[in-house]
């Protein structure tokens, strides 16, 4: 008996207790279609006993309907459970899972192969600390493996485990794992990856997921799921600077005026000192209040509620930072977008932007390039098709406070909403605020400029620069 089994058994508070302080670690699975993605998921959930009998049952005789793996039991229905996915085969929306070891809790994103959904899978790919990009032994590379590829870069995944698939299908062969191993390497040279590993397996047979494979003894690494609960996801470099954005203000009472929201990076002291945007007013942190009670200290990822020693007024969508470690604010911009609709971006055109939680309008003012996604190789477009990915200077109609989305992917990143349908077009990563925009403000022009907005609110949300 596990450790955790005991602990289920004789104290479930105890065990309880260290389920909760378990480190979370979100991955993705991707890559060209058929490649096996949703089978590896429930390889993954059957062989680490997480599939409850009823949900085997389930998927056994849903096996003899659906399924496409012969007599065997098909695991991808676990995580393809629209009728459409199960009558076509393939994955077409996001699906999500959750799982635990005896280290770490999980969170799958199952993302579609298919080009016509890569806005699916980047929408599953935003939040993830992994990317578990699979590839067929029996074709290789292919182009949607460059795409997904690609989006993983720009979304700011640093970590890949390559997941070379179907081995049973090519006679385990070595030669056919070092051939796709090396095209990959090669290729992933240009990208933004910090680590990148490779394993050899068969998600059907569950070769090399949870446990070693004998028909692969030449391959000396670890199994996927050890990979899974080793690979250091912490950032080396982690951005450090308070981004505090305001999604509610909560005033129950006269005496209680709280500011509520998640914080996207570092940390916040009671008696910290902060400046809210674009206003530029200061005050001190009187109270970090949480469901569960007060706390001195608040760090990235959770949800609370600061008041303030000073009544300053504060809406939804502006953002609290520590004084001396301002972001920087800009109207205009240049953002790497990933184009998800069928109707193209163009110049001029005016979009809903959403960044955090504060919306504005704003329109491309310049396509710069797109990308080809075989060859990394950046040319001249006058608009971005659907799932297109360029280079776009942007005009927002009000200021923007954000970070290079590299360095901080929680205030470096924005949607784009179309303001008929309503729907989410495109997704833009910040790379800078074009020059003759950016404003570092100081304490002074910050002063200013809510003294001027003061004075003079007919003018607008304008902004003196230097």
């Amino acid at each position: 008996m596990s450790n955790q089994q005991e602990l289920i058994a004789d104290d479930i508070q105890a065990y309880l207790k260290q389920h909760e302080n378990k480190e979370l670690v979100r991955f993705l699975t991707c890559g060209s279609v058929d490649d096996g993605k949703s089978t590896l998921i429930g390889r993954l959930l059957h062989d680490s006993k997480m599939i409850f009998e009823d949900q085997l049952a389930a998927i056994e005789k849903d096996s003899k309907k659906s399924g496409t793996t012969g007599e065997a039991i098909d695991l991808a229905l676990l995580v393809d459970g629209l009728q459409s996915e199960r009558e076509q085969g393939i994955t077409i929306d996001v699906a999500y899972r959750y799982f635990a070891t005896d280290k770490r809790k999980f969170i799958i994103a199952d993302t579609p192969g298919h080009e016509q959904y890569t806005r699916n899978m980047a929408t599953g790919a935003s939040t993830c600390d992994i990317a578990i990009i699979l590839i067929d032994a029996r074709y290789g590379v292919q182009t949607q493996t460059r795409r997904h590829s690609f989006i993983c870069s720009l979304l700011g995944i640093k970590h890949i485990v390559v997941a070379v698939n179907k081995m049973d299908l090519v006679d385990y062969s070595q030669e056919k794992y070092q051939a796709i191993k090396k095209d990959y390497r090669e290729f992933a040279e240009s990208l933004n990856f910090e680590d990148v590993r490779f394993v050899p397996m068969s998600a059907l047979n569950g070769d090399n997921v949870v446990e070693e494979s004998a028909n692969m003894d030449w391959y000396p690494g670890a199994t996927l799921m050890k990979l899974l609960n080793t690979i250091d996801v912490k950032e080396k470099n982690e951005f450090s600077e308070l981004r505090f954005q305001v999604q509610y203000v909560n005033r129950p009472n006269l005496d209680f005026r709280g500011f509520a929201g998640t914080i996207s990076s570092g940390h916040v002291l009671v008696g910290d000192t902060i400046v809210a945007l674009p206003s530029g007013k200061e005050s001190v942190v009187k109270e970090i209040v949480t469901f569960d009670g007060n706390i001195d200290r608040a760090d990235k990822g959770m949800a609370v509620t600061l008041t303030l020693e000073d009544e300053i007024d504060i809406s939804r969508g502006e953002i609290i930072v520590k004084k001396g470690s301002l972001p920087t604010s800009a109207k205009e911009l240049n953002a790497t977008v990933v184009w998800m609709h069928e109707n193209e971006l163009e110049a001029g055109r005016e979009y809903f932007i959403k960044h955090g939680s504060k919306m504005t309008t704003g329109h491309a003012s310049k396509i710069v390039n797109k990308y080809d996604v075989n060859t990394m190789e950046a040319s001249a477009s006058a608009q971005l098709a659907v799932n297109e990915i360029g280079s776009v200077d942007f005009v927002m109609g009000e200021t923007l406070h954000f970070d290079d989305y590299q360095v901080n992917r929680g205030s470096g990143a924005f949607i784009i909403i179309d303001r008929l349908s309503n729907l989410t077009v495109g997704a833009g990563m910040i790379n800078h605020a074009i020059a003759e925009d950016a404003t570092e403000y100081s304490a002074f022009e910050l002063e200013l400029n809510a003294l001027v907005r003061k004075q003079f609110p007919h003018w607008g949300a304008r902004d003196i620069t230097k």
